[in-house]
C-alpha cells in the first residue's frame, strides 16, 4: 500500500506527444501540401513526364533535394537582412517568371509524334533545379514557416529538427514522384490530338504561373500595390 501511495503522490505521467513525433507530423503535413499544391515545379513534372516519360518527370521531382540547401542558407541570410529581403525576393521572382515563360512556350511547341525521340536532351533535372531555385515560393516557405519551425525543433530536440526536415522532403518529393507515375500511365493512353491538347493546357498553366511570378516580383519590388 505504501508503494501505491508513493506512486499516487508523484506527478502524473506526461501523456502528451514528445517533440519528435510532433515535428515529424508537421513536416509530413507541410510536405504533402507543398507536394500536391499547383505550381511551376508540379506543372513541369507533369509536362516532362508527358513529353519524355516517367523517368524525366521523376528527375524534376528530385530538384528540391538539390536546390533547397542553398535556399535554406539564403533564407537564413535574408531573415537577418529584413530591409533587403523584399527586393531580393522580387528579383528572384522576376527572373523565375522569365524562365517559366520559356518553359510554357516549350510546351506549346511540343510535338507528341516525336516524344520518344526528342531533338535534344530533355535536361529535366536541370530544368527542375532552375524552376525551383528561381521561384520565390521555397524562399517564402523557409523564411516564414520552415526555418522558424526548424529552429524551434532544434531548441527542443535536435532529432526533432531532423525529423521535421526528413518528413517534409520525403513527402514533398514523394508526392511529386507519385504524380509523375500517374501522369506516365495517362500518357500511355494519350495519342494524337488529345495528347497535344493536354500539353497545350500545361503550357497555359505554366504561362499563368509565370504571370503570377511577375506579379509577385512587381509587388515585392514595390512597383505594384
Amino acid at each position: 500500500m505504501r508503494r501505491v501511495q508513493r506512486v499516487l503522490d508523484n506527478d502524473p505521467p506526461d501523456l502528451t506527444m514528445g517533440p519528435l513525433p510532433t515535428f515529424l507530423g508537421a513536416g509530413v503535413l507541410l510536405g504533402l501540401s507543398a507536394g500536391f499544391a499547383p505550381g511551376p515545379l508540379l506543372a513541369l513534372v507533369i509536362a516532362q513526364t508527358l513529353k519524355h516519360g516517367v523517368r524525366e518527370g521523376i528527375k524534376v521531382a528530385l530538384a528540391p533535394l538539390i536546390t533547397d540547401l542553398p535556399i535554406i542558407l539564403i533564407c537564413s541570410f535574408l531573415l537577418s537582412q529584413f530591409v533587403r529581403s523584399q527586393v531580393a525576393l522580387g528579383g528572384v521572382s522576376l527572373v523565375g517568371g522569365v524562365f517559366v515563360t520559356c518553359l510554357a512556350f516549350d510546351s506549346f511547341r511540343a510535338n507528341p509524334s516525336h516524344l520518344e525521340i526528342p531533338d535534344r536532351p530533355p535536361q529535366s533535372l536541370g530544368r527542375g533545379v532552375l524552376v525551383n531555385f528561381l521561384s520565390p515560393h521555397p524562399y517564402l516557405f523557409w523564411m516564414s514557416v520552415g526555418a522558424p519551425m526548424m529552429v524551434k525543433a532544434w531548441v527542443q530536440s535536435p532529432p526533432a529538427s531532423a525529423a521535421f526536415v526528413a518528413g517534409f522532403y520525403v513527402c514533398l518529393v514523394g508526392a511529386k514522384v507519385l504524380l509523375a507515375v500517374l501522369s506516365g500511365k495517362c500518357r500511355q493512353r494519350l495519342t494524337g490530338r488529345a495528347h497535344r491538347a493536354l500539353l497545350r493546357v500545361l503550357g497555359l498553366l505554366l504561362l499563368i504561373f509565370a504571370c503570377l511570378l511577375f506579379k509577385d516580383g512587381f509587388q515585392l519590388m514595390g512597383w505594384l500595390s
